[in-house]
């Protein structure tokens, strides 16, 4: 089994405010951090919710109750001329743009704008049009599955097969879209049983506090990790409460990192820096007590001590019963068999 090296999408989403200074800072935050891709959130308002549209509850709670999801999304919206600022910035801190679009004009303004891959969110799992259309492109996609059930994971894959993309070319990322994501609702178990279900890679994009369920995530399989992050999780807005900060972003790819090393190729074998240790944590068949020339061994007069330098203990049915050719004293290794 060859290991694989885990794409980390370090997600800034709209945790920018609406800011393009913020937005850069967040670029820099994932480069430091060495995350593969830095992703964003590319809609219009007007575009994406109706004007009297209900905010979910996690984001009544972290703006202001009285607010429509529109009034929200619409101070969050980034423009082309940013979205361009933003491109190059990656570019010049050497990290991948990379962003969701949430109808069919965003993805393709983000086609436009190079990117190699699509994300589809949880919420436009369901949406046909757009399936198709992002289908029809015949690149990468990735495939958020929050809120979904296994049949409508299968329609959405059936949608964007039918329409030119094939499925080795889908990842599949389990997730929940609870802000944050109580531990016990995660079902980390669910994203293998898709993999094995629908034949497709898998990953997680992940909402809990803290960074236990991406590394969980990586030792089950996952081929793409997300996470959101921010510069500071007590900013205003909808997302940073439920966001990981600086240090903590750096800690989680790092920890992935090492668990991608740790997964080796599945040959159970002693690796490379443990070989030396067999001498010092194996035993040898030594004398228990001092013994004399032809006398029988017996399980009386030899023992099994460290190092195992001399006769393996797994021959002690051949020794027992013999002779001894010479004399031993306690704790000298047995020569013979």
């Amino acid at each position: 089994m060859k290991n694989h090296r885990t794409l980390i999408i370090a997600e800034a989403g709209v945790n920018h405010n609406g800011n393009i200074d913020m937005a850069k800072r967040l670029i820099e935050v994932a480069a430091e951090a060495d995350a593969d891709l830095v992703k964003f959130q590319t809609f219009s308002a007007d575009r994406l919710v109706t004007s009297s549209a209900k905010k979910a509850d996690y984001q009544n709670q972290t703006t202001d109750v009285g607010e429509t999801q529109h009034a929200m999304l619409k101070k969050l919206e980034l423009t082309c001329e940013m979205h361009e600022a933003l491109v190059d910035h990656c570019r010049q801190h050497g990290i991948t743009f990379f962003s969701t679009g949430f109808d069919t004009q965003s993805i393709d303004f983000l086609v436009g704008l190079g990117i190699d891959r699509i994300k589809i969110p949880s919420g436009e799992i369901t949406n046909l049009p757009y399936l198709r259309h992002i289908g029809g492109l015949g690149i990468p996609v990735i495939l958020s599955t929050g809120m979904a059930i296994m049949g409508e994971i299968e329609a959405a894959l059936n949608l964007l097969e039918a329409a030119g993309t094939p499925r080795k070319r889908i990842t599949v990322l389990h997730c929940n879209t609870e802000y944050p994501t109580p531990m016990r609702d995660v079902n980390l178990r669910a994203m293998a049983n898709i993999g094995r279900a629908f034949g497709v890679a898998v990953g997680y994009s992940d909402h809990t506090p803290g960074i236990e369920v991406p590394i969980a995530a990586v030792a089950l399989g996952a081929t793409i990790i997300e996470k959101h992050f921010t510069i500071n999780r007590n900013l205003p807005g909808p997302d940073h409460r439920a966001s990981l900060e600086p240090s903590e972003l750096k800690a989680m790819v790092r920890a992935i990192r090492n668990i991608e090393q740790a997964l080796g190729d599945g040959i159970k074998r002693p690796s490379p820096s443990e070989f030396k240790n067999r001498e010092v944590g194996r035993k040898s068949l030594v004398a228990a007590r001092a013994i004399e020339i032809n006398e029988t061994f017996t399980p009386e007069n030899i023992t099994s001590k460290r190092p195992g330098t001399g006769i393996s203990p797994m021959r002690w049915d051949e020794v027992i019963g013999r002779k001894a050719a010479r004399k031993y004293a306690i704790d000298s290794m047995i020569k013979e068999i």
